[in-house]
């Protein structure tokens, strides 16, 4: 009996996968693309399903600079980090002034969580836009694996503007008001009842890493954490941020987590 194989791809949106117009670009992403994308072609129809993660953003949300400001009105520059004592002696504080305690609150619960410090982003994967598109050359792949008759399926994440989504399994922060925010049953149960999932995307140092990590740790026994197989050739890290892929890997591949590449898999 043949194992079913399923393919998670994560974020790879133009956004962060095109050198040029790329907002957010990941140095090596268009590579990954390629690659992935000649892979989906090389296995057709072993795929036996196909799920495609989309970062998608509004202007305003709480990791983009016009959320916030300073004591002078300036927006903090891309990549700023903002903690909990930050905002508690008003380095950095909401623009509109009636979101104090929400903010204060979420940075306060991130804190405690141990999910990343708010780093503000360039507004990236906004929705509607060319940049929350995926990458022209992997969406041609996954349409000609389409025309099988299968679907792939696209899975929004980030629309909340009040939570950093890093995970396609949960916000950081998830909101009891917002259902989007909060552990995806869904998409874990269907992984959980296949043989071999196949990871790849963008980028590694945070949306593959906490998705891979929450996936894990909602399956119903570790065991199950053997069948993710990540394609180290097809996800790339954002430059300042390596420590943070180095660690999710030895921490996954300590729990089982398998490792191959794009032209390995099934060669």
């Amino acid at each position: 009996m043949s194992k079913r194989i399923e393919l998670l791809i994560i974020d790879p949106q133009v956004d962060f996968c095109d050198p040029q117009r790329g907002a957010l670009y990941v140095p090596g992403a268009e590579r990954d693309m390629t690659r992935l994308a000649t892979m989906v072609r090389r296995l057709k129809d072993k795929l036996d399903d196909i799920h495609v993660t989309l970062d998608s953003h509004h202007f305003i949300h709480i990791a983009h600079p016009t959320f916030w400001r300073d004591s002078s009105g300036k927006h903090p520059a891309f990549f700023t980090r903002i903690n909990r004592s930050d905002v508690e002696d008003g380095v950095w504080t909401p623009t509109a002034p009636s979101l104090y305690r929400r903010a204060l609150d979420y940075v306060c619960k991130l804190q405690q969580n141990g999910r990343y410090e708010l780093t503000i982003w360039p507004p990236h994967c906004l929705i509607g836009s060319l940049g929350q598109t995926v990458f022209p050359e992997l969406f041609a792949a996954l349409t000609e694996w389409e025309s099988r008759f299968a679907f792939v399926d696209y899975v929004t994440k980030g629309s909340n503007i009040l939570t950093e989504h890093y995970s396609a399994v949960q916000a950081d922060v998830p909101d009891a008001a917002d259902a989007s925010t909060q552990i995806n049953t869904r998409l874990i149960q269907t992984l959980e009842n296949a043989d071999l999932v196949l990871i790849a995307g963008e980028a590694r140092t945070h949306c593959v890493a906490n998705t891979v990590r929450d996936i894990a740790n909602n399956f119903g026994d570790d065991s199950f954490v053997s069948k993710l197989v990540l394609l180290t050739d097809a996800s790339s890290d954002i430059p300042g941020f390596e420590t943070h892929a180095q660690t999710f890997m030895n921490e996954m591949v300590g729990r089982g987590m398998q490792v191959s590449t794009t032209t390995e898999f099934l060669a």
